[in-house]
């Protein structure tokens, strides 16, 4: 068994999540924002691409717990570039860092799994988070790191908030990004909720593989 698997993100109403250098822009209203502060509680583990690390320097808690109520934070980072000052490396939460096999980097974190030659092998660290009791992980982006696990079939929930603003850019990411990863047909989804929030609307989707 896996751990269940729930991709949550913003973007905005062109459907980008962060300007074209990549830079962080506010999209979630205040009531997604509140949202998202509340399902963190609710999972094991929140998990994000060592792009986001480098771009946004989050810390992955859910604000208000401590070391042992705060969801275990994992960074997927094939080649080790997560810097050692990282607050995702800080002492609010354990780290799980995850990389390549051939990657010999080294970080002061709770686990370090290697897997996969080449990219992240995700269906052997989902098996290993599994043997670590973790049972369900939110997957926050950036949108290299959702596109892998479309690609793999491993997502189970998708949500995704639409924030009422444009970004524009052909370069600007989206929530599915990726080096020319295209599904034949597209990925079909099947709507399980809609809701206002603010300036914006959440839409929740399961996968049909």
């Amino acid at each position: 068994m896996r751990p269940f698997i729930h991709v949550n993100c913003a973007m905005s109403a062109d459907g980008k999540i962060a300007g074209a250098d990549r830079t962080q822009i506010r999209i979630s209203s205040d009531e997604d924002k509140t949202r998202v502060k509340t399902i963190r509680k609710k999972y094991d583990a929140i998990l994000v691409g060592v792009g986001t690390v480098l771009a946004d320097d989050p810390h992955l808690t859910s604000k208000d717990g401590d070391y042992d109520t705060n969801p275990i934070r994992i960074v997927l980072d094939p080649h080790g570039r997560t810097p050692d000052e990282a607050q995702v490396l800080d002492e609010r939460a354990p780290t799980v860092m995850v990389t390549l096999e051939d990657c010999d980097r080294e970080w002061d974190c709770e686990e370090i799994i290697r897997a996969g030659h080449g990219r992240i092998d995700l269906e052997a660290v989902l098996e290993e988070l599994a043997d670590f009791g973790i049972e369900n992980v939110l997957v926050e982006g950036g949108g290299r790191t959702i596109a892998s696990f479309f690609e793999a079939r491993l997502v189970d929930r998708y949500s995704v908030f639409v924030g009422g603003l444009v970004i524009g850019g052909s370069d600007a990411p989206t929530p599915c990004d990726g080096d020319g990863w295209v599904s034949e047909g597209g990925l079909r989804l099947e709507l399980r909720d809609c809701e206002v929030l603010g300036n914006g609307a959440l839409l929740t989707f399961e996968p049909r593989y």
